[in-house]
């Protein structure tokens, strides 16, 4: 296949944590715009593929592709900078700097725009995520949903071809659960590529063009959200989602 026409192309990726082997040939590609969600129980090697996507874990052996370029631990800098974003469980955000300087200082440190350009791209993207009101505040002094949507709007700031979630809604309380994942439905509208770990069975059924499940560091199956849940193959997929649906 040509990689060209990928965004993400993962080749026989195998990760080795000492005597735990964690991703066992893995193989994926996701093209350019596609929504793409990964399921799977505690431990399966979900967040440890997404992760590879990136190079904050670098594979044991196999090839990663973004773009069209193989990631090397000394071209990943520049790569993942120019095409990927991430967004994580917890929001790595600095607590002793307002919203606005958390969305602006990558931008600037890595003079990909000037102050004032950065600034009003921010203030666009905490509109998009409903918190232009809060441009002044400090992280502490907003809840975790609004925490994370900051984190959502800190990716999209970076202008980033491919946005990696792992899991981000995972460490809040499920009260503000929807309101982070009503932002992300906003966002795969647009034409960027999304890779998304998560639980949440109603945002993959509504925003994935493809499902994978994986298990035992396996993708074990993957198909349309509709296959997923009316006509699951693989035992095991059977068994994950007969306990969280």
């Amino acid at each position: 296949m040509d990689k060209e026409a990928n965004m993400i192309k993962l080749v026989n990726v195998n990760k080795v944590f000492g005597d735990l082997h964690v991703l066992k040939d893995v193989n994926l590609t996701v093209k350019e715009g596609e929504k793409l969600v990964i399921i799977g129980p505690s431990g399966s090697g979900k967040s440890t593929t997404i992760r590879c996507m990136n190079f904050l874990e670098k594979p044991t052996s196999g090839e990663v592709w973004i773009n069209g370029e193989q990631l090397t631990s000394k071209n990943r800098t520049r790569i993942v900078r120019e095409n990927v974003s991430m967004v994580f469980q917890q929001f790595n955000l600095y607590p002793h700097m307002t919203i606005l300087k958390n969305l602006t200082m990558a931008p600037i440190m890595l003079k990909l725009m000037s102050k004032k350009e950065a600034e009003e791209t921010a203030y666009k993207y905490l509109d998009v995520v409903g918190l232009k009101h809060k441009a002044d505040a400090y992280p502490t002094m907003l809840s975790g949903g609004q925490q994370q949507r900051v984190a959502i709007a800190r990716a999209l700031c970076m202008k980033s071809k491919i946005i990696l979630f792992d899991e981000p809604t995972s460490a809040l309380d499920p009260e503000m659960v929807q309101e982070v994942l009503d932002v992300m439905i906003r966002l795969s509208k647009e034409n960027i590529t999304m890779v998304v770990v998560t639980h949440e069975m109603g945002f993959a059924r509504e925003v994935a063009d493809r499902i994978i499940f994986m298990d035992d560091g396996r993708i074990q199956e993957e198909g349309t959200p509709e296959h997923f849940f009316q006509d699951a193959q693989n035992e095991r997929t059977k068994e994950f989602l007969s306990k969280i649906l």
